[in-house]
């Protein structure tokens, strides 16, 4: 209940209750792209700040590995299991979205263990880049195999003849395309600009950029689930009409993700902060980075489905349920 009370959450549930009644309540999306890079960037500095203060040990590494492991590992179980209920092109789409990370939920995160004084480490949020990527790419992969796949039933169908432009060629562009457009995504280097910045400047640069990254962080946090709440509410019908197993798969699946991350926290016995942390990132879903390059990507996949479920049903139940429960687990299991 303590989140609950949380100013930050109480204008995401205000934003979710406004969308709902179709008020016409908007943030501009200029402002709205501000708010994002103003956290990503704040974010950024906070991580690296605590950088320069821990250093870049061996258990800094292992937590690093443990979630490039895990964003590896969550996509592949999701493939698996979706495959059986939706097309290949769908499955891959939603355990793309569902394996990778969203940055809002991380950053309500960290504040949630700001708030409560629980002490966490700064290379969470290179985790967090780290996490974006793999998922993108194991997707095109398997969306490349599918339509090699359809590609060779045409040509079996045909007598063997088939145009290499035809329906089965493959669409979306190269894997190196997707790499390059997924590392230099301007929200991603940001990120890691910033808390390479703060690594350098330290102590001093985090004297200097207190009021922007500290006292300005709750407010543009809670203006920023504002406009989230709208926009999860507004996603919302979305949800309605789909397989039960999707929407099972959208509330079971963060819990099961979460699982596997805490097992692996227990395992390399991280502290309760930085495994808190790597259980939200595991849970989460994205709804900006993944859902913009799939729809290049997959054409064939249904935007409707992987774009409706993280944001209109994952999204809020993480923000207001998953983060309390996940810290408190972790709190409970780990050191």
């Amino acid at each position: 209940m303590h989140n609950l009370i949380d100013p930050a959450i109480l204008f995401f549930i205000f934003g979710v209750l406004a969308g709902t009644v179709k008020s016409n309540l908007e943030i501009p999306p200029a402002i709205s792209r501000f708010l994002s890079l103003y956290l990503l960037m704040a974010l950024g500095l906070k991580g690296g700040f605590a950088l320069s203060q821990s250093g870049l040990t061996a258990s800094v590494g292992i937590s690093l590995a443990a979630a490039v492991a895990l964003a590896i590992v969550i996509p592949l179980i999701g493939y698996a299991v979706l495959r059986r209920f939706v097309s290949g092109f769908d499955a891959a789409a939603v355990a793309a979205t569902y394996g990778s990370v969203s940055a809002v939920t991380f950053v309500t995160a960290v504040q949630t263990l700001e708030n409560q004084g629980v002490p966490y480490g700064g290379h969470m949020a290179a985790a967090m880049a780290l996490m974006e990527s793999p998922a993108i790419i194991l997707a095109v992969v398997l969306a490349n195999s599918l339509r090699q796949k359809t590609a060779s039933s045409v040509m079996v169908q045909a007598g063997g003849v088939a145009v290499l432009g035809g329906p089965g060629a493959p669409a979306g562009g190269s894997v190196g395309k997707i790499l390059h457009e997924s590392f230099t995504d301007g929200a991603q280097l940001l990120l890691l600009g910033a808390m390479v910045i703060g690594l350098v400047t330290g102590e001093a640069g985090q004297a200097a950029m207190a009021p922007f990254s500290v006292d300005l962080f709750k407010g543009m946090l809670a203006f920023f689930l504002l406009d989230m709440g709208l926009m999860a509410a507004r996603n919302l019908p979305q949800v309605k009409g789909q397989s039960p197993v999707l929407i099972a798969y959208a509330v079971i699946g963060p819990l099961v993700h979460a699982s596997l991350a805490l097992a692996l926290a227990y395992g390399l016995n991280l502290s309760a902060g930085d495994g808190a942390l790597l259980m939200v990132l595991a849970a989460s879903a994205s709804y900006i980075a993944v859902p913009a390059v799939l729809r290049t990507a997959l054409p064939e996949a249904k935007p409707a489905l992987y774009f409706g479920l993280s944001l209109g049903l994952t999204f809020p139940l993480n923000i207001v349920l998953g983060i309390p429960l996940y810290l408190a687990v972790a709190q409970t299991l780990l050191t």
